[in-house]
């Protein structure tokens, strides 16, 4: 099982239900191929610094999840699929990366 955190821009015309539902949609296809879910955080609606498919701005999530690394092929497939995502990027994070992203988190908790 390998870490990952994954990054992606959701299209700003959205819903906020169809933004819940394609959330979820990625969220169930890690469970259901052996992930667990370390953390997901929704980081709104922001300004983008160039537009892509002629937006300014889009919705940004982040997932940090752990996966066996084939099933990472298949789930950025259903990114490229799914027309409610404009951009998104998946990293292995190391064991640096790892205890940085554990510090942010429990510096977000403790700003809560």
């Amino acid at each position: 099982m390998n870490h990952y955190e994954t990054v992606f821009i959701l299209n700003p015309v959205l819903s906020e239900t169809q933004i819940e539902e394609t959330v979820k949609k990625f969220e169930d296809f890690l469970i259901k191929n052996g992930g667990k879910m370390v953390s997901k955080e929704n980081w709104g609606l922001k300004k983008l610094a160039y537009p892509i498919q002629h937006k300014k701005s889009g919705f940004y999530h982040l997932f940090e999840f752990t996966v066996p690394g084939e099933v990472i092929s298949p789930y950025e497939l259903e990114f490229r699929r799914d027309e409610r995502i404009m951009r998104f990027l998946t990293v292995k994070l190391d064991k640096h990366a790892i205890s940085w992203a554990e510090r942010r988190r429990t510096k977000l908790k403790a700003k809560a």
